[in-house]
């Protein structure tokens, strides 16, 4: 069957047992998409205060984080779907993920915030681009699910290629930039390979030609 809340048609995954009359406590299941942060960043109050609204009014089982990127809340009753809304959006601040034939919720990768290889502002772009398409969110009018996913390089942290149907990757658009003297220093064991990660046994001459230059995919260098 099809349930949600008011005003919203994705959201929520109806799940209905057929075996109610047998074990009663699962004769409802439903699964709730919960938006996340871009890049996923909590902080331990925030995911108690969760944890303790699905412990209340869900089974308390949850996944963090779909391939979509959703937080997921595993398991309640039709009655109980108004009232966490209500919790999510009055208290919390926090608004449903997309469910169904529509765009899923736009993800992205940790981007500038941590990574030194970004190339665009990830959250920025997931953030516009979530605020933008709301209604395409919310209200499933496509004829299947779109999915969003934003990578910072072309790492693919968030698995932008495989997971998406439009994927937008960062990409460097300038000319290469090689620091010579910090190579040389490289090359001539001033710094360690890998920061001294494979330090411990002789692994003979280093070979900037077989060992960088060959392995680049794209021959940049």
């Amino acid at each position: 069957g099809i349930v949600g809340v008011f005003g919203y048609g994705g959201g929520v995954i109806g799940r209905y047992s057929d075996l109610a009359d047998k074990y009663p406590s699962i004769a409802h299941f439903h699964t709730m998409r919960v938006n996340q942060p871009a890049s996923k960043f909590y902080n331990s109050d925030y995911l108690r205060t969760l944890c303790d609204l699905w412990e209340y009014r869900g089974s308390g089982m949850m996944n963090l984080h779909g391939s979509t990127g959703d937080i997921i809340f595993l398991g309640t009753f039709t009655e109980q779907l108004e009232p966490i809304f209500f919790e999510l959006t009055h208290e919390l601040d926090q608004d449903l993920g997309g469910s169904g034939s529509n765009l899923r919720t736009p993800s992205c990768c940790i981007g500038k915030a941590r990574c030194e290889w970004a190339c665009i502002d990830t959250q920025e772009l997931c953030y516009e681009m979530t605020s933008h398409y709301q209604d395409e969110l919310h209200r499933p009018q496509f004829p299947y699910k779109f999915k969003f996913k934003f990578d910072g390089c072309p790492n693919c942290c968030v698995a932008s290629i495989a997971r998406s149907d439009m994927a937008f990757i960062g990409t460097w658009r300038n000319e290469i930039r090689i620091d010579q003297k910090a190579v040389q220093a490289y090359i001539g064991g001033e710094i360690m390979p890998d920061g001294g990660a494979h330090r411990g046994r002789d692994w003979g001459k280093f070979n900037i030609q077989t060992e960088v230059i060959n392995l680049c995919p794209t021959g940049c260098m």
